[in-house]
């Protein structure tokens, strides 16, 4: 019986190791994120202090190009953003004001409050759920054309 209990601990400990390894400083991981050697690795890679601050520095310049034609990018769709709302300005003014207030998600149309009192359940439940001032999920894309999978009729 002794025999058993210690011969099933050992199965135990064998799980316990293979499923949750050390995280001690000497022990090397399997994912690589701990190497003891890491600075001879370095060394014997790069031989010459002068490469390595090129490899650097050719490092922090690509980082540099990326983040300006990222700062571009966002500043040509914030140009487009701005002369789409300067042409709505222009053509309908009531559209844009309506466009830019400010809705609080919480406050409630006086309409919207008798109607809540009157709807109980899933109607209810949507209603609340939703946030307004966003666009509806639920809502389809309005297409010139039916689906290709044509009208379902056992929808209920």
């Amino acid at each position: 019986r002794k025999n058993a209990a210690v011969q099933g601990d050992n199965r135990k400990r064998i799980l316990q190791r293979a499923l949750y390894p050390r995280n001690g400083p000497r022990d090397e991981s399997p994912i690589g994120t701990y190497r003891p050697d890491a600075k001879l690795a370095l060394r014997r890679s790069i031989q010459n202090v002068e490469v390595h601050e090129t490899i650097e520095r050719a490092w922090l310049l690509h980082q540099r190009h990326q983040r300006q034609a990222r700062t571009a990018e966002l500043q040509r769709k914030w140009d487009s953003m701005h002369a789409a709302m300067s042409e709505l300005r222009s053509f309908d003014y009531d559209r844009f004001v309506e466009a830019n207030t400010v809705e609080d998600p919480r406050a409630r149309p006086p309409a919207e409050q008798v109607l809540l009192k009157n709807l109980k359940g899933p109607e209810r439940q949507f209603i609340e759920g939703r946030i307004r001032g966003l666009f509806p999920r639920e809502m389809r894309i309005p297409t010139n054309t039916p689906s290709r999978a044509g009208w379902n009729h056992a929808w209920r």
